[in-house]
């Protein structure tokens, strides 16, 4: 015969395993202790990301908010933007896919992969040099998506161009929207000729 006491502690097991799987659910995934790499990140590029960016100071969407809120600092989306397939048949309407990103910000894609074309490099510094007006010590968040390596690589990048008060924002847009806060579409800035 069960007693009273284990009737009830098995009737709340369920709960138990509940609350503890939806822990693991919300709980972040850059949480798990990823190690922060010394060289730039490739394939996977949607992964857990480290706690860390040697250099950069790392943001929670609280404080990016609060930031962004006071326009202390350049925001900067780095979220890659798709390449319009080879060979598509002729007569194939092409539409990039929309972006939604953090009001006021630049979006400069492909700059966060792991090693990009100097064209590519000649863009980000260009970006970096427009929305700070060539002073490297302005402070920056450079952004994409949660759980993606090319904002971790695109800071890292602009460390290494000599920008001194960058900020990696890892919840980017997904934290962002998920705090509630507005998004705006935007449109990649376009390289110069």
């Amino acid at each position: 015969m069960v007693s009273t006491n284990v009737r009830r502690q098995m009737a709340d097991a369920p709960v138990y395993v509940t609350a503890f799987v939806l822990t693991l659910l919300v709980t972040p995934l850059s949480a798990q202790g990823v190690p922060e790499p010394e060289e730039y990140r490739g394939k996977p590029y949607r992964a857990p990301v480290p706690d860390t960016l040697a250099g950069a100071t790392v943001l929670t969407t609280e404080t990016a908010h609060r930031i962004w809120e006071t326009r202390s600092a350049h925001f900067i989306d780095v979220l890659p933007r798709l390449p319009k397939p080879d060979k598509l048949p002729e007569g194939t309407v092409w539409r990039d896919k929309p972006r939604d990103s953090i009001p006021g910000s630049i979006w400069l894609p492909n700059v966060g992969y792991q090693s990009i074309p100097e064209i590519d490099a000649d863009y980000f510094r260009k970006g970096l040099e427009k929305v700070t007006a060539g002073e490297t010590s302005d402070p920056v968040v450079i952004f994409c998506r949660a759980d993606c390596w090319m904002s971790w690589n695109a800071a890292k990048r602009a460390i290494e161009f000599g920008y001194t008060d960058i900020h990696w924002f890892p919840d980017g847009t997904d934290g962002w929207r998920a705090a509630g806060y507005q998004l705006e579409r935007v449109k990649p800035e376009a390289y110069a000729d």
